[in-house]
């Protein structure tokens, strides 16, 4: 078998590659590439799984981020069992082929529990105070504390919130990209796994942030090339193939669709009040949209209404489709987990989850930095709120976490207009669809579809 590394570079399409990546265009000048006409939805764990299962979410169930939970009648997001996904992987395939296959998975999706020799994914520790301790989950247990020592605390709040990709006291721009290079670099060096799989999502933050089109995004575009380039160099050295994809290319947008507040206003959503504050009671309503970018699953609990539901969804400034049951099974998103329908936005526009009409009463998780709790994706948190936000303040709040008080870090404005960039639709221009880049295999064809990623990569480890 050829030993092999998948540098996942999130948000690279061929539209960056030039002057500011000159890495990145010369492994492309060396080899061949093929762009990925994406996955649907166009985000991180349906696009991962499309690539390490082959299939589509009808078959895997990965149809978002994340969904409705039928059975214990709440949204649930980023979880993170590998058995989530309901597919064989790659490795499985590539195991029984060759009994001294092995693979490293460093900081892909679906990390926890995942049946690989090494692995490694955010994941805080929640003692039974309420507190919130950043850390890592690995296996080998012992894994956590070797890379720890070697290369320091991993830069949490660099990897998602207001500090990623922005110069912070928690570290550069590109910390949290750098730190996972550098793992992978010491997985290679202490293991030499057979499939070494790397997760970059330097690009993620400020194309989604300021936008693809922000000229500072060409310091991102050098950020992010200076440590490709150098895992290549690194990679390549030690005889290792080296193959660059990436899951989506994002796109301008110029406003939010808050698809749960139109739902509000017919009076199809249950919302409890809790504390003086607003939250969502999926179980009880009607009808409710879990966004997740330029996509939305909605279910609805009440059968009565769906046509109604769909025409409000068709005449929705800013709603580019609508899938019932005949437009899922012919995309290969029919599964359980899916809404009853799926809207998709215009590449301009994208989803909130936001149901409050105001906001003194929205549930106190939208201002924080809170992926499990919000019921929909939630870009915003990429922004400070200037009012809540002050150095002054937020070095108050992390004394009295220091000091074992309890706080709230709600530091996050509740404005979506803020976000300039989003995913999840299938681009119009081909040039903002994600990428794959080899020097090592003959690609069949320009363009592959998201599963078929799966057949390159085993070639390139097989051989065949």
């Amino acid at each position: 078998m050829n030993r092999t590394a998948v540098l996942n570079v999130v948000g690279l399409t061929q539209r960056h590659i030039g002057p500011n990546t000159p890495a990145i265009a010369r492994f492309l000048s060396l080899g061949q590439a093929a762009l990925i006409d994406p996955a649907f939805p166009a985000v991180t764990c349906t696009a991962q799984s499309n690539y390490l299962t082959g299939e589509q979410p009808g078959e895997h169930g990965i149809v978002g981020n994340g969904w409705y939970n039928h059975e214990l009648a709440e949204v649930t997001f980023w979880k993170q069992p590998n058995q989530t996904v309901q597919a064989p992987k790659l490795w499985h395939e590539l195991r029984l082929a060759n009994g001294d296959f092995t693979c490293a998975s460093m900081f892909w999706w679906f990390n926890m529990y995942a049946d690989v020799n090494w692995s490694a994914t955010p994941r805080p520790i929640y003692p039974a105070d309420g507190s919130k301790h950043f850390d890592i989950y690995t296996w080998p247990y012992e894994l956590r504390s070797a890379l720890k020592s070697e290369l320091g605390e991993f830069p949490f709040p660099t990897f998602w919130g207001p500090m990623a990709g922005r110069q912070t006291p928690a570290g550069k721009p590109e910390a949290i990209s750098e730190w996972i290079a550098h793992a992978a670099k010491w997985i290679e060096q202490k293991q030499q796994p057979t499939l070494n799989l790397v997760y970059l999502p330097h690009l993620d933050y400020n194309l989604q942030r300021i936008g693809p089109t922000h000229p500072e995004i060409a310091n991102d575009l050098r950020r992010i090339d200076r440590i490709v380039g150098g895992l290549i160099g690194f990679f390549e050295e030690r005889g290792v193939q080296v193959v660059l994809l990436s899951e989506y290319g994002i796109t301008a947008v110029e406003q939010p669709i808050h698809l749960n507040r139109s739902f509000r206003e017919r009076g199809w959503l249950a919302i409890k009040e809790e504390l003086g504050l607003e939250r969502l009671d999926c179980g009880n309503s009607r009808a409710f949209a879990v966004a997740d970018h330029q996509v939305a699953h909605v279910y609805i609990n009440d059968k009565s209404i769906e046509n109604q539901v769909r025409s409000l969804l068709d005449s929705t400034d800013g709603v580019a489709a609508v899938w019932g049951q005949a437009e899922k099974q012919a995309n290969g998103i029919d599964h359980s987990r899916a809404g009853d329908l799926i809207a998709i936005s215009a590449e301009n526009t994208w989803f909130s989850y936001y149901y409050w009409l105001d906001d003194a009463v929205a549930p106190d998780f939208a201002r924080c930095v809170d992926i499990h709790r919000k019921p929909g994706y939630d870009p915003v948190e990429l922004f400070t709120d200037p009012s809540r936000g002050s150095k002054a303040r937020m070095m108050f709040k992390l004394l009295k976490k220091k000091l074992g008080f309890r706080m709230l870090m709600d530091v996050v404005p509740l404005d979506a207009s803020l976000v300039r960039g989003s995913h999840g639709c299938r681009p119009s221009d081909p040039a903002d669809w994600p990428i794959l880049i080899s020097k090592s295999a003959q690609l069949a064809a320009d363009t592959i579809k998201s599963t078929d990623v799966y057949s390159v990569l085993r070639s390139h480890i097989a051989g065949s």
